[in-house]
């Protein structure tokens, strides 16, 4: 593979380090102090195409590859995670499902307004009592001819309570094992329960989900019956690689402010970027930025040309987010006291590094994703 971008692939990276410049940098800071959801950038990611940037053109996407997609994460996690990960959520999470799984009915009712950004989707997999056990589901649905009644409760659930949220995809199990559905917003019975307090992602909503006994038709069953949990499985292979590029972007933004922090604080009679206990972290850094790049954009690379990318997802997720943490450690550090100070970007930073290393996946999870590919026995 070529570690090069097409002249399409730098044109997209400028037109959205553009807009981090213009809308996202001088607003993210006040987004996370008041934990608000930034819809006005939110529609204008959608009028820029990126939320439909990897779906054909006749759902009303831009017929793109999944790098461009880790490409569009990357450069609005340099800005804020919190914008980035509704991007990504929005796009892997929410529409991709629908896509990947969904009927010709379901895609053309669903996909143009999550194409163009009017809507956002949620991925309603993890529960109360099943995270990195996601096969523990127990959210049940019991069919009644061709009706299904749900119920049950989701945990943690990305974009599911925004003002254009229109759907939320939610796993079930029933005698026929475990299947997914289509859940509109506003049916009867479907509750989103009051956001989240988060340590980070302040911007980003984040809800709790209930569903007493939701009556759904047959054309809300999502693919298979007994197949969802396969089915979401593999929607969490696609955001592996983008909530690792989201990761690559927070480090390279935790780099930018340390190399500008540095050459400007004094200590000790002149610039504390003379100093090797400074410089040295800043050199790891760019060496770490340097290997997550690598991996990231090889695993989209194996996906964008049809290879298997499984492993390749894991390793590149568990690599850079595992990075992005240490990374936003040892810039809070270069700040010294003012990295404490929330009006420091690295405040920021090292707070929503956290949850990289916890969604789509924790750290341990990819770890056994990585030993049952080489063939190791686990239990």
């Amino acid at each position: 593979m070529s570690v090069e971008f097409s002249e399409e692939h730098e044109a997209l990276r400028k037109v959205v380090a553009d807009f981090v410049g213009a809308e996202v940098l001088p607003n993210a800071l006040g987004w996370d102090e008041r934990g608000e959801f930034p819809l006005p950038q939110v529609l204008e990611l959608g009028q820029l195409g990126l939320f439909g940037m990897i779906f054909p053109e006749a759902y009303g996407g831009g017929g793109g590859d999944f790098t461009s997609l880790c490409i569009a994460v990357e450069e609005l996690a340099k800005g804020d995670s919190s914008l980035a990960i509704t991007l990504s959520a929005g796009v892997g999470l929410g529409a991709n499902p629908i896509y990947q799984f969904g009927n010709e009915e379901q895609k053309q009712r669903w996909l143009p307004d999550l194409c163009a950004g009017r809507a956002l989707g949620g991925f309603g997999l993890t529960e109360p009592d099943g995270g990195s056990d996601a096969g523990a589901t127990r959210t049940r649905v019991d069919r009644h001819g061709e009706r299904f009644l749900l119920n049950g409760t989701k945990a943690y659930i990305t974009n599911s309570g925004t003002p254009i949220t229109s759907l939320v995809t939610v796993t079930a199990r029933g005698d026929e094992g475990v299947s997914s559905f289509i859940v509109p917003s506003g049916t009867p019975g479907f509750t989103v329960e009051p956001a989240y307090k988060k340590l980070g992602w302040h911007a980003s909503d984040t809800h709790p989900l209930s569903l007493v006994d939701v009556e759904l038709g047959q054309e809300a069953l999502l693919g298979d019956p007994g197949r969802g949990f396969a089915q979401f499985l593999a929607i969490l292979d696609d955001g592996r690689i983008s909530i690792a590029a989201l990761a690559l972007g927070l480090a390279e933004a935790c780099l930018r402010e340390s190399l500008a922090y540095a050459a400007n604080r004094n200590a000790f009679g002149g610039p504390i970027a003379r100093y090797q206990a400074i410089s040295f972290k800043c050199a790891d850094m760019e060496v770490a930025i340097q290997a997550s790049r690598l991996l990231v954009y090889r695993a989209a690379w194996l996906k964008d040309h049809g290879r298997p990318f499984k492993r390749e997802a894991a390793v590149a997720k568990l690599y850079a987010t595992e990075a992005a943490v240490s990374i936003a450690r040892d810039a809070t550090q270069i700040f010294g006291g003012a990295g404490f100070i929330e009006e420091s970007p690295v405040a920021r930073y090292y707070r929503d590094a956290k949850i990289l290393e916890i969604g789509e996946g924790t750290s341990e999870v990819q770890r056994l994703v990585i030993a049952r590919s080489l063939g190791l026995p686990t239990s």
